[in-house]
């Protein structure tokens, strides 16, 4: 399973609890838009595993065209011989290293990526700390909030949504759902069941 491979990758690359998390949540949101697509759900889990295993190493603040993330990546991937498609959806995600996104893998991980972190900020202010009590409303109304998650890009959850030909809210309920799916791995199962004063 590539995604098994992928997922040691990850652990040997990333120490970070947090960027393993982001990591989980984007492949979990990825296998959920392949299995709507009918697409290969184990490649596209790979792929959001793999996206940021060198971001912690070389993070590119200065976005460098050639260096840095996710070029290192990338270049370690094509060593070991993943696949020019895995290696160009990764290179895709980021919008400096100028690859264009034209598959539908490369679209999805754009559009699920600053969007699966952006939910899972969203679930931790709730007082539960539970992914299960975030809906398309409070995550379109945090996304009108500049102070909140400030360092993540609407405008890119937009493009990636516009990219796909999907409307946002579509792309919206879809990540919840794949990370409600996997919310003890994420730590978002909350500290209690959702009570209906919260819900």
């Amino acid at each position: 399973m590539l995604a098994d491979r992928a997922l040691a990758i990850l652990h040997e690359w990333v120490l970070s609890d947090s960027l393993r998390r982001h990591c989980y949540a984007v492949a979990d949101s990825m296998r959920h838009f392949a299995q709507l697509r009918g697409a290969d759900a184990d490649l596209w889990e790979a792929v959001g595993l793999l996206h940021d295993m060198d971001y912690e190493r070389h993070p590119n603040q200065e976005q460098n065209p050639t260096e840095g993330h996710p070029f290192v990546g990338v270049a370690a991937l094509r060593e070991q011989g993943w696949s020019e498609e895995v290696c160009r959806a990764i290179l895709s995600h980021a919008d400096y290293a100028g690859v264009p996104r034209e598959t539908p893998l490369e679209r999805t991980l754009y559009a699920v990526d600053e969007l699966s972190g952006f939910a899972m900020a969203v679930a931790r202010v709730r007082p539960s700390k539970s992914i299960h009590e975030v809906d398309v409303a409070s995550v379109k109304k945090k996304m009108k909030d500049k102070a909140f998650a400030r360092a993540v890009n609407r405008d890119d959850i937009v493009r990636g949504a516009a990219e796909l030909e999907m409307p946002l809210e579509e792309v919206i309920t879809g990540v919840i759902a794949a990370l409600q799916a996997d919310a003890e791995r994420l730590q978002l199962a909350g500290t209690a069941g959702p009570t209906p004063a919260e819900s």
